[in-house]
């Protein structure tokens, strides 16, 4: 045989012998930790969770660093000692580890490809960015002004004492629980919240939405003021999912058939899309 095709059929064996499932091991670990710090870090987790369950994601974040680092420190032990006494038999040494590996784990998929997937899809949630939900999936879920039943009810309520306090999540809040909408009449109001133009509405008002996160993205929910607008500015003139700090007075108006608070400002102001723009 020539000698470079030896040399050739060397390099392909050392390559095949390299421990892969503990190399696809490690580098699984490391990307879903790197991801869950990367949403620490960045400040993009409460995109995604409560702040209350944000500790468990960090938490993971440090367990997922640790194990990736004994795993790598394992599989390298693994692979020196593999190399030390593949000169004495490696084939049968292989073959009695693999036998050892079939007789101790019971798996749907093989190794590899089960590492391969968790890889997969820690590399996605890396270079995935997370959004914050806006207009869209607000008309998607169903924009409300009460709590239903299925959704989180205050243990406890107390009336903020001054009403330009409340957020947008404290009014629906308030008004689940007293509904009459004239009790509001002229109490002050200041919240922040983003455009929606309902389809049913007339030229003249506009909706400024939050999101409700009770546990994570997946059970958000949006919640809405309705704002009636006056002289010749129309809802044409603030852009959807733009975000407005809105302040005036509450008053009753009846829209879809239905009477209701809503806000008669006093002042409309463009500002950023705060930090985190979910209420709790």
């Amino acid at each position: 045989m020539p000698q470079s095709q030896r040399h050739s059929q060397r390099r392909s064996g050392g390559f095949s012998r390299l421990p892969w499932r503990g190399i696809l091991d490690v580098l699984a670990l490391g990307v879903w930790s790197a991801m869950l710090f990367r949403y620490w870090f960045g400040g993009k987790l409460l995109l995604l969770l409560h702040p209350n369950y944000a500790w468990l994601s960090n938490s993971a974040a440090i367990i997922l660093a640790l194990l990736a680092l004994y795993r790598a420190w394992q599989t390298f032990r693994a692979y020196t000692a593999s190399r030390k006494t593949a000169s004495l038999d490696s084939a049968s040494s292989n073959r009695s580890t693999q036998n050892s590996n079939a007789q101790n784990h019971v798996t749907l998929l093989p190794g590899n490809v089960s590492s391969a997937i968790l890889l997969s899809v820690a590399i996605f949630g890396l270079i995935y960015t997370p959004r914050a939900f806006a207009s869209q999936t607000a008309a998607q879920r169903g924009i409300s002004e009460t709590l239903s039943l299925t959704r989180a009810q205050p243990q406890r309520f107390e009336r903020v004492a001054n009403p330009e306090e409340r957020s947008i999540i404290d009014w629906i809040r308030l008004v689940n629980v007293y509904p009459e909408p004239d009790a509001y009449e002229g109490e002050s109001v200041a919240v922040e919240g983003f455009v929606i133009h309902p389809d049913t509405w007339p030229n003249n008002y506009l909706m400024v939405s939050r999101f409700v996160l009770t546990c994570c993205a997946a059970d958000a929910y949006p919640v809405g003021l309705p704002v009636r607008l006056t002289g010749n500015v129309s809802q044409a003139d603030y852009a959807v999912d733009s975000w407005l700090s809105v302040t005036g007075q509450m008053q009753t108006e009846t829209l879809d058939g239905r009477r209701q608070i809503a806000i008669a400002p006093t002042a409309i102001r463009t500002i950023e899309e705060p930090r985190n723009p979910y209420e709790y």
